[in-house]
Order: structure tokens, then C-alpha cells, then sequence
């Protein structure tokens, strides 16, 4: 299975992804990574590894038309079968998604369908349950909204804050990332 993986910081699901290919953990072909802006870290990650990575600059056009066209132009190039959203924080359009027929995966760190958008973390303990987690999920034209995939638990304990949470949900984040690109690639 062919993949390209989307970035908008640090690239560290990315970095799971790479480690579990080099491993022989994970049967995909990471065919490229790209960026929505220069200067990402996923992007330097990714260039280490020798993966082909390329950048989207949102900056760089008139328009959200504009950009979400010449992003999917240049996944497209990769031919992938599945595009994986790993911390990308854009919301693409409903063209880019049926470009690659669905096949935009995205990972978010709540229980979905609780807590969509981009402060899933701070939400859930704002509302103050005591178990929020992280999702993986087809994407769609809405926020958060698509199919489910897989998603895991993670207890918030009492003297969390939501940095201490976010970076437990990102561990598992990245263990339920790949295990759901396994049980895809093996389908």
C-alpha cells in the first residue's frame, strides 16, 4: 500500500510510521511527505529518512480554491492509495478528498464524535470527563465527521493539565496510527 503522509509541525506520527517500515513492523510504502508550510520538522524527518517530500505553502496562494488545488496536484503525483493527515492541520476540500476517493485518513486526539476540531484535548477537560482518547478516521467534507476506523481510551487523571494529557494521547496516537495502516495494507 502506497501512502503519503500530510504535515503540518513535528511529524512525530509521522516518525512512528517511518520506525515501524524500517522495523518491518508496517508493509507500506511511504511514497512521500508533504507540508503546508516550509520549515516543518516532519518535513526535515522525512528527508532524513530519504522519503521524497514536497511543500504546499498555503501562504503562497490567492486562495483556500487555489491551494486545495495544487495540493491535490501534487499527492496526486505520488499515486497513493491511502493519504494519511498526520497532524495536519489544514481542512481540505471535498474535491481533494474525492481526488483520492475517499482515502484520507486522519487521526484526532478525542473520542469521536466528542470533542471535533482542533482543541480536542482541551475541550474534553474543559467538559471534565474523565476519559477522553484518540481516533483514527476516514475524513469527510465535515469537521471530524467521517467514518471511524479504530480509537483508543486514555483515563485523565486528576493532575493532568493539557499538555501532560496531549502528550499521553499522542503515545497511543501513534501505536493506533500504525496499527490501523497494518490492518489496512493487509486488506
Amino acid at each position: 500500500m502506497r501512502i503519503v503522509v500530510l504535515v503540518s509541525g513535528t511529524g512525530s506520527n509521522l516518525q512512528a510510521v517511518i520506525d515501524a517500515v524500517k522495523a518491518g513492523e508496517l508493509d507500506v510504502e511511504i511514497a512521500a511527505v508533504g507540508a503546508d508550510r516550509p520549515g516543518t520538522y516532519g518535513v526535515e524527518r522525512s528527508a532524513a529518512a530519504g522519503i521524497p517530500t514536497f511543500v504546499v505553502d498555503f501562504k503562497a496562494y490567492a486562495d483556500r480554491a487555489e491551494w486545495n488545488a495544487a495540493l491535490t496536484e501534487a499527492v496526486a503525483a505520488y499515486e497513493p492509495d491511502v493519504v494519511v493527515s498526520s497532524g495536519f492541520m489544514r481542512i481540505v476540500s471535498p474535491e481533494f478528498i474525492d481526488a483520492f476517493d475517499g482515502k484520507y485518513l486522519n487521526t484526532h486526539p478525542a473520542l469521536l464524535p466528542a470533542f471535533p476540531g482542533a482543541h480536542g484535548v482541551r475541550d474534553a477537560m474543559a467538559y471534565g470527563v474523565k476519559v477522553t482518547g484518540c481516533t483514527v478516521h476516514w475524513a469527510d467534507a465535515g469537521v471530524d465527521t467521517g467514518p471511524i476506523i479504530a480509537q483508543e481510551a486514555v483515563a485523565i487523571l486528576d493532575d493532568d493539565t493539557e499538555d501532560t494529557l496531549h502528550e499521553r494521547i499522542k503515545v497511543v496516537e501513534r501505536r493506533l496510527l500504525v496499527s490501523t495502516l497494518a490492518q489496512l495494507a493487509a486488506a
